[in-house]
């Protein structure tokens, strides 16, 4: 059976539920995503012609959704103490799909900006949303009309023309469930002309307990759309970090649009998950953009984790750049394949691509695929990947000093993944990603039990 079947099944049956407990904004795509989906289904193994994830197998178990909204209850503390990095933001937190403010936000933003949910922004900024929302994911995408069929509600931020954020906006998306569960999470992210913004968003489970000795992690699923709309000179940073559980699935994709001198740097960091795949697909659509793209995965037990990107130059005299490290240990498996096009309308181009893995174990795998397209002989790009394993002579060196093994393993892991936490921009959040990675590489869950939360807050209705 197509996986796409059960989910328009269930539409067919609960449209009227899942359009009360939405809003227009986000309704009146839902006819067109449902055509959309008439004889579509999701990417196979071996579709697309290569190693990676079935989109297909990720959504074929049978997961609950919460059409009806039931607010169900989180323990927000409990969900990532000590992972999420103390930072000063103004945090918002998500519960499956479904935002909520904290104290941090009341009040404190400046004129004009918005961090709340789709449907409150739809009420503050319909135009604004009416022309954006959509407008940059396809519905020729499978997985981005399932998305738009199914979504009822998101996030929204909008940085008005001019405005420059002075720290960052933090989201905390939580899962949270007593049964297997799928959230359709969105975000519409619009930084207008002149303005800037840095965003950090964290993925945690919230792990589910048996009895007082006993752990056991519930099947959770999160379809992830993003677009992004970077103004004129306008300058935007995100920065994603997954700390999740192995039984957590996630199908992210990005798209973005910058404009005429636009700035552009993500960072997404997979520490912890089951199944994760991300796709970015990003467009220079104005002279003098700057993008750099950064990728960092740490794979253990049966993970598998994907990179997919897409970075079209459009306009000439624009620079990209995209980086992607992997370290796999165990029976862990990735996967990057990445693409540069350069449109014949991009003289001057720059453009780079990399791509280095570690295997630390014999029977890691992974899988890469750089691509260049160029349709300009006035350019100058570049792509290269590279797999191996840990240095022997570095690690007879560092024996040979007294470093016990596994430390010099762990130190040349670290070592291994130092430039691309250099490329996150975010105040303060460069040592606490060295912390957390130096944690995932000692301890084999990645996460501590024993500490105090590191932030006391609860969502606020």
């Amino acid at each position: 059976m197509n996986a796409l079947e059960q989910y328009i099944t269930l539409y067919h049956e609960a449209r009227e539920a899942i359009d009360t407990h939405s809003c227009e904004l986000l309704n009146r795509l839902r006819p067109e995503a449902l055509k959309a989906l008439e004889g579509a289904r999701l990417p196979r193994k071996g579709d697309e012609g290569f190693e990676k994830t079935s989109v297909e197998e990720m959504f074929a178990p049978d997961y609950g959704i919460n059409i009806q909204r039931v607010n169900i209850p989180v323990d927000v503390a409990a969900s990532f103490r000590c992972d999420v990095p103390n930072l000063s933001t103004w945090l918002g937190v998500t519960v499956n799909d479904a935002f909520h403010p904290t104290a941090t936000l009341e009040g404190k933003l400046p004129e004009g900006v918005l961090f709340c949910s789709l449907s409150r922004a739809a009420k503050l900024i319909p135009d604004v949303l009416a022309e954006k929302y959509g407008s940059l994911a396809p519905l020729d995408n499978a997985a981005v009309a399932l998305n738009t069929l199914l979504a009822q509600d998101g996030v929204c931020v909008y940085v008005p023309r001019g405005v420059q954020l002075e720290k960052p906006l933090q989201l905390v998306n939580i899962f949270s469930s007593p049964t297997p569960l799928l959230a359709f999470r969105r975000m519409v992210v619009i930084v207008e002309d002149d303005a800037s913004a840095q965003l950090l968003v964290c993925d945690h489970t919230q792990v589910s307990r048996t009895d007082s000795s006993e752990s056991t992690p519930t099947a959770y699923m999160s379809s992830q759309v993003i677009e992004v709309f970077a103004g004129r000179n306008a300058s935007f940073s995100l920065c994603d970090i997954e700390e999740s559980s192995s039984a957590t699935s996630r199908y992210s994709q990005l798209f973005a649009h910058q404009a005429q001198g636009a700035r552009l740097v993500i960072d997404g960091v997979s520490l912890t998950s089951g199944t994760t795949r991300n796709d970015y697909d990003i467009h220079l659509a104005g002279e003098h953009c700057d993008t750099r793209l950064a990728g960092m995965v740490i794979g253990s037990d049966s993970q598998h984790i994907d990179n997919c990107s897409r970075v079209f130059h459009k306009a000439p005299r624009c620079r990209s750049n995209q980086m992607f490290k992997y370290v796999l240990t165990d029976k862990s498996q990735g996967a990057f394949e990445g693409g540069i096009e350069v449109d014949r309308s991009a003289p001057f181009t720059e453009a780079y691509q990399s791509n280095r893995n570690l295997l630390a174990s014999t029977d890691a795998r992974m899988h890469t695929m750089p691509q260049l397209l160029i349709y300009n002989d006035d350019v100058k790009c570049s792509h290269g990947a590279t797999t191996g394993q840990l240095d022997q002579d570095a690690l007879f060196y560092m024996r040979s000093r007294g470093i016990p093994e596994q430390e010099a393993r762990v130190m040349l892991m670290q070592a291994f993944m130092s430039d691309v936490i250099d490329t996150v921009t975010i105040p303060g959040l460069q040592d606490r990603l060295r912390h957390l990675v130096e944690r995932r590489f000692t301890s084999p869950e990645g996460f501590c039990h024993e500490c105090a939360s590191c932030h006391d807050i609860t969502p606020e209705a």
